[in-house]
Formats: structure tokens, sequence, C-alpha cells
């Protein structure tokens, strides 16, 4: 006779997530799921007490994160994530801040605020979602936008390069910089771990489908269409050549993933003897 089956009641992230609010409200096929659950499991495997975690957002489908999350959220002003993080930290030195936000909140609108704070090297870490464009709001055309895509304001196709966000990012001096898509769950969670444990400002920035605002205007099919685009076309290399990590679908260049920066410099409010 076979064993009874054992039934869980519960899973181990599950005091780590606001059940109450849960089914979440993003689209099917959206990356943001599986994203968010990388960051919890990150969060659940590190030796930092839950109670010293704090997320901050900005606006769009993103900022909608810490709403889920069980733990200190602050859902701020668009593009304006940065600054409120900033003075929860040097407010709090103890605590570990992590602003989870979009393409268009960190580099549109904020722009401004994430090129001083990684000059600064704030120790803040930053995980930017990028799916080509505004989702929320209608599918318009955001910093990241690839060259040629459709947008419900460039219907015609982007005539404008997109930002390549990890050379940017490397160039500004963030200590860690790293890029995942959301199909890289195992490399995106230690990728996030990795991030906890640096001082200074450490950089993720995560491909995600956005099957509606993004995918259907420039024909990617569903998020499951998507999700097959970052197997196929994906590739890892930890020591490229940044300058040559922009992203372009119109010529099936590689998508090229890793984790690219890894260093040690003085942040913010640190004074270097000698």
């Amino acid at each position: 006779m076979a064993p009874a089956a054992h039934v869980v009641e519960s899973h181990p992230v599950d005091q780590l997530l606001r059940s109450d609010r849960l089914p979440h409200i993003w689209c099917p096929g959206c990356g943001l799921g599986p994203i968010m659950n990388c960051f919890v499991q990150a969060m659940a495997g590190s030796a930092i007490p839950v109670e010293k975690h704090a997320i901050v957002s900005g606006i769009g489908c993103t900022g909608r994160v810490p709403g889920y999350i069980n733990i200190d959220s602050f859902h701020t002003t668009h593009g304006r994530s940065i600054p409120f993080a900033t003075g929860i930290k040097l407010a709090n030195p103890e605590l570990e801040v992590t602003v989870f936000s979009g393409d268009g909140d960190l580099f549109a609108i904020g722009g401004n605020h994430i090129l001083h704070a990684t000059r600064r090297n704030i120790d803040l870490n930053i995980i930017c979602v990028n799916n080509f464009n505004y989702g929320m709001t209608g599918g318009q055309l955001g910093p990241t936008t690839p060259k040629g895509a459709r947008t419900s304001t460039t219907p015609n196709g982007n005539p404008e390069d997109a930002l390549n966000l990890v050379h940017l990012m490397a160039s500004l001096g963030a200590v860690y910089v790293a890029r995942w898509s959301a199909l890289h769950v195992r490399q995106l969670e230690r990728s996030i771990s990795r991030a906890f444990q640096k001082k200074g400002l450490a950089f993720v920035e995560v491909l995600a489908p956005c099957p509606i605002g993004f995918g259907r205007p420039n024909d990617l099919g569903e998020g499951l269409d998507e999700m097959h685009l970052y197997q196929e076309e994906c590739i890892v290399d930890d020591n490229a050549d940044l300058r040559d990590c922009g992203i372009d679908l119109r010529s099936h260049k590689p998508l090229v993933l890793g984790n690219f920066v890894d260093i040690e410099r003085a942040t913010y409010g640190e004074w270097e003897e000698g």
C-alpha cells in the first residue's frame, strides 16, 4: 500500500509575501511574477534579517512589486525612487535598501537621479525590469525601446538608438553590474544575492516580456513566445565588451547576459586615508 501523500500547508517564502493582495494585477505572460519570486528567494536565502530589508519603487508595472512583499515598502512618485531610497539609506545605514523599478521610471524621468547615485556610489541595490516600453500607460516609447521597434507613439518604428543600460552603469562606476532575463531565474536569484553582499551601488537589469504593450505591436506573440526568444537569442558572456551589449531585436544579434562588473570602491560618506 502506497504511503499517504504529505500535504504541504505552506511555502518557505509565504511569510515574505502579502498573500491578502494576491493574485497580482500583472497581465498574463508578464515577466514580473518570476522576477519578484527571484527577489524573494534571494532575500530568504540571505543572512540579512528580514526586518533589515527595505524596498522602494516608482510608478509603473514594476512599481507594484513592493505592494506584494511583506517588508518595509515604499511606493513613491514617478522617477523619484532613488532619492527616496537614498534618504532611507543615509538615515538608516544598517538597512539593505533595494530599488525595484522599470526602465522608464529609472532611466527616463529618473535618469538624473540614477546617474548621480551611481557616481556617488550610494549603497543601494537597483533592480531594473526592462520591458522596452511604458507598459502600464499604453505601450509608449521608452529609453530602452530598441531601434525600429513599434510602440503606440512610434507606430512606424523607433528612429532612435536605445540606452545600453549595462554599459552606462559600468561607465558611471557601479560596483556590480549584471543582466539576466525573466527566463534565467537561477542566475537572476544568484545575482540578486550577490547584490545584497556588495557595498556600494549594485545594478541588475532584467529583460522581461510585456506581451500586451510591446509584444503585440512587434509580432512577438504571447509571453511564452518571448521567453522562447530569450532561450534562443541569449548568450552568457561575463567578459563581453559592454559597448557591444546594446539590444537590437531586428538583427537577431545575440542578447548578451552575464555578471559584467564586480569591483570594490569607496561608498558615499567613506573617507580614504592617504
